[in-house]
């Protein structure tokens, strides 16, 4: 019986993709194996946002080939939409699937005999609606991830994601909704993604929002705890703010690209809103969840960004409650406007305002850890730790069962985490110390 491993890159919807692609590929007959260097198929689901993306996939590609030379190598995902025929020069390739072709991925690596598939390149020329895949991507997992939608409509100068993604398309919500419930047997928590997820349901001739699919998710399924992956701030409506505040159900977590603080720099982004409608809604998010966990991801050295537009967008993300920001050096993307623009800045000036970010970020996150000492917290259990509610991995003072919820007590802070107040042991009074003035 043949074995397989998958690796995935990027963001969470490329996570959520991979487990399904392994789910699909599990009811084939094939068996999920732990490294690449043992299986008999290889697929690396692939991400393009950076260059250092790009350059993950390639040394990934060169050392499953060092290591397993007779392995089948499949990649697919981002990189393989944007850049087919590079990939399918790399030495050991077999085949290069685009995102629009996903979903034939099972029959192209293991084809019934009757039906083989043939060609190096796979690309479906269009991408057609998005269904989920009917196969529990949950099995053997923590804290599952849903892909229900997928694409972007917006045409950000920095981005290629609309042209390896395609347009923003939504899972019907009955099948969301149906697989929700299946999950939410085995799963406490469900993290909800999508390339665009506060756009869900928003296609042409649709009144459906994603606080509708929400109100539907916690009236007809058991799930405890869903968490929102990333919405863009415009999406953060008044309705799904209120829902997030009025139910547990809900994380409280708020992630928001912001990628800058400066207006002039969001308008060469092509951004559809400006630094005071972000503050606004984050600021309305932080008044009912003054507890919840705030991220951005954010930009540094995009083109054109002046000295005085980075201070501007450093003292902007030091003015919010943000408990974490993800920093991200601008790279460059052929085919994207901004990559034609003359007034690129400097690798060593991007690294050094990343570096301020991420300063800024860690202390951000060190204050709002601390303010969690001493509380009682909401936590899903993991196989070496847990994660609260609120976002926060804590180090647990004695072991749990994985996959539950639990409420855990701050006792202090580790490095990068919260820390379990240590139980206490309680003595028998036959070996407690006698009270002075007691003695015989």
């Amino acid at each position: 019986m043949e074995s397989f491993f998958i690796q995935s890159f990027g963001c969470r919807a490329s996570q959520a993709d991979g487990a399904e692609i392994g789910s699909a590929l599990e009811t084939r007959g094939l068996t999920p194996a732990f490294t690449a260097a043992e299986a008999g198929l290889v697929i690396l689901n692939s991400c393009t946002v950076t260059s250092s993306a790009d350059d993950d996939l390639r040394h990934a590609v060169r050392r499953a080939h060092r290591e397993n030379p007779s392995a089948r190598i499949l990649v697919t995902g981002c990189f393989a939409q944007r850049c087919p025929q590079e990939i399918a020069a790399l030495e050991g390739v077999t085949w290069v699937v685009g995102n629009d072709a996903k979903s034939r991925i099972p029959d192209i690596a293991a084809p019934p005999p009757e039906a083989p598939y043939h060609g190096q390149i796979h690309l479906a020329g269009a991408f057609g609606p998005f269904e989920l895949l009917a196969h529990d991507a949950g099995s053997g997992r923590t804290r599952p991830t849903l892909k229900i939608q997928d694409g972007c409509n917006n045409l950000c100068t920095f981005c290629i994601i609309p042209t390896v993604r395609g347009p923003s398309r939504s899972a019907a919500p009955d099948d969301v909704v149906a697989r929700v419930r299946d999950l939410a047997h085995d799963h406490p928590e469900i993290v909800l993604s999508g390339i665009n997820l506060g756009r869900w349901g928003r296609e042409r001739g649709s009144t459906l929002r994603l606080v509708d699919l929400l109100r539907r998710l916690l009236d007809e399924t058991p799930i405890r705890l869903l968490r929102l992956s990333s919405v863009e701030p415009m999406d953060f409506s008044d309705a799904l703010l209120d829902l997030m505040a009025a139910t547990p159900r809900i994380a409280p977590h708020v992630h928001a690209p912001l990628q800058s603080g400066s207006d002039t720099v969001l308008r060469r982004m092509r951004r559809r809103y400006r630094a005071r409608h972000y503050e606004q809604r984050l600021h309305r998010a932080y008044s009912l969840l003054p507890d919840a966990a705030f991220g951005a991801d954010v930009m540094a050295g995009f083109p054109g960004e002046t000295d005085a537009e980075f201070e501007e967008s450093l003292q902007f993300i030091d003015s919010l409650p943000f408990t974490y920001l993800h920093v991200f050096p601008y790279s460059e993307r052929p085919g994207t406007p901004a990559s034609e623009s003359p007034d690129q800045v400097p690798p060593p000036v991007k690294r050094e305002r990343a570096r301020r970010l991420r300063q800024l970020s860690a202390a951000k996150n060190y204050a709002f850890r601390q303010r969690m000492v001493g509380r009682r917290l909401p936590a899903v259990t993991l196989r070496d730790g847990a994660i609260t509610a609120n976002y926060l991995p804590v180090q647990l003072a004695h072991p749990r069962p994985t996959n539950r919820i639990v409420e855990v007590e701050i006792g202090s802070l580790g490095p990068e985490t919260l820390v379990e107040k240590p139980l206490l042991p309680v003595l028998h009074p036959r070996f407690s110390s006698p009270a002075l003035g007691n003695s015989a």
